[in-house]
């Protein structure tokens, strides 16, 4: 144990080193938006009847604050304050021009009945539940239409009580599909910050066909072995910026998606402009950052950097499968330190999961364009499995300056692919071999036509400080 903590304490200042570096660069479409916007008018929850015990259902005192401030949406807008205390209450929706602050001893309780999270209808780019056929449960807090949104708090907690609802996923017992935490549709002018988010029953931060949403700031909590409990799902959205998260949970740290199969393709409604920076992540299930695998509509123009995934299944991950349809193309991935992860780099071209058998088999997923680079890895299982699709080989698949202390005899597994490589311990498989003479073309994270020549690199920094640190250990 006191081994492994040198070596977790060395990689984090190893991290510290690599960020002054490559130094990353945030996503400019959040620039302008803030935690801190001045509201005229602001009420507390109390001035409506609720009771801060855990006991009392306050579904009713949140709706009528709500219902109270919209009067004010011409106005400047409006805040609803919750004092310290145990907030129990239902699914409520909020309004816009409005900020939801919490007190940093207030904690938001979703309630443990089922009948207090209304049922409505699938996504249009799901045509179903994602769990079940048919409609879905509400989110906790939910939002339809609305723009210049802020839920945030000097770090008080929203606490779904999920376990509930992870006993009826497991003895298959649940009606409908699960709800989030926070869903909000067709939104924008959307921040989320200053927050802590826990045992969310499926889903937690849900933005989906929304535009210019800033998520900073957050602790999302659950335990390793729940269900489905996904950090930040950024949806066919665009403009997205999440920054400075800790996420622990039980499924992917970050995901990006954009539709299911049929519904995806026709919705046509993509997720692009994605900034991801200053995440650490834990997920026993999941990956720190994955794409997919609903991916129908298109992924597009994503760059996340300054990643941390500690004691987790996978580090980087693009799920999709034949039927998927849509694209992925234009993903930078860049300055991520791994400790204690099965599988560094997986991309999977067969996933599965389908949502009814109407799906088109020649809708064939184009994968293009993946940059992944600046990687160093401390006991790490396998360096990568990259599986394309026969007929559809995934293409400019880019993996440079990685440094991976792997535990398999078979580092790589690699199908159906095509790309390139440098500089790259061990070494990478035979697909992404290349002649640095050829001067390959790789995406780097610039606007959607900016390439590179993948000139040879120098950068022996990564694997020489790997090997010191791996010294370190040994000690």
């Amino acid at each position: 144990m006191r081994r492994s903590a040198s070596v977790f304490r060395a990689l984090l200042v190893f991290t510290a080193i690599v960020e002054t570096q490559w130094p990353g660069v945030s996503g400019i479409y959040c620039k302008d938006m803030a935690s801190g916007v001045y509201r005229p008018h602001s009420v507390t929850i109390t001035e409506f009847g609720a009771v801060g015990d855990g006991v009392a259902l306050n579904t009713k005192a949140f709706q009528n604050a709500i219902f109270y401030l919209n009067s004010f949406a011409d106005k400047g807008g409006a805040q609803l304050f919750v004092p310290a205390g145990r907030w129990l209450t239902g699914s409520f929706s909020l309004i816009s021009h409005l900020t939801l602050s919490l007190d940093k001893d207030a904690v938001i309780i979703g309630s443990p009945d089922s009948s207090n999270w209304p049922v409505i209808d699938p996504l249009p780019s799901y045509g179903r539940g994602r769990e079940l056929p048919g409609e879905r449960h509400q989110s906790l807090i939910f939002g339809y239409n609305l723009t210049d949104v802020i839920i945030t708090g000097a770090n008080g907690t929203i606490d779904g009580q999920g376990a509930v609802w992870w006993d009826w996923f497991h003895n298959h017992t649940l009606n409908y599909t699960r709800p989030h935490l926070v869903e909000l549709m067709y939104s924008t002018n959307v921040v989320i910050s200053n927050l802590t988010f826990k045992n969310s029953p499926f889903w937690n931060i849900h933005p989906v066909y929304c535009s210019q949403v800033l998520v900073e700031h957050l602790t999302i909590l659950a335990p390793l072995d729940s269900p489905n409990t996904d950090g930040i799902n950024p949806d066919s959205s665009t403009n997205i910026c999440i920054k400075h998260c800790y996420v622990r949970n039980g499924d992917d740290v970050i995901v990006i998606k954009s539709g299911w199969d049929e519904y995806g393709i026709s919705f046509a409604h993509p997720s692009s402009n994605i900034s991801i920076t200053n995440i650490t992540g834990e997920t026993r299930g999941g990956a720190g950052i994955a794409i997919g695998s609903e991916m129908s509509g298109g992924i597009s123009e994503v760059r996340a950097e300054r990643l941390r995934i500690v004691n987790s299944l996978h580090g980087i991950r693009i799920k999709t499968a034949p039927g998927r349809g849509g694209y992925v193309r234009n993903v930078y991935i860049a300055d991520v330190s791994m400790h204690n992860v099965s599988m560094a780099i997986r991309i999977t071209g067969n996933y599965g999961e389908h949502p009814d058998n109407n799906y088109d088999r020649n809708a064939l997923p184009m994968i293009s364009n993946i940059t992944i680079e600046n990687v160093v890895g401390i006991n790490v299982g396998i360096a990568g499995i990259l599986e394309g699709i026969e007929g559809d080989n995934f293409s400019s698949i880019c993996i440079s300056n990685v440094s991976l202390s792997v535990q398999s005899m078979h580092p790589w597994n690699c199908s159906l692919i095509q790309g390139y490589s440098n500089s790259v311990i061990p070494e990478s498989c035979d697909q992404l071999r290349t002649d640095c003479g050829q001067t390959p073309v790789c995406y780097n994270g610039g606007s959607p036509s900016a390439v590179r020549a993948q000139a040879p690199m120098h950068k022996p920094s990564t694997s020489s400080l790997l090997n010191s640190l791996l010294k370190l250990s040994s000690l």
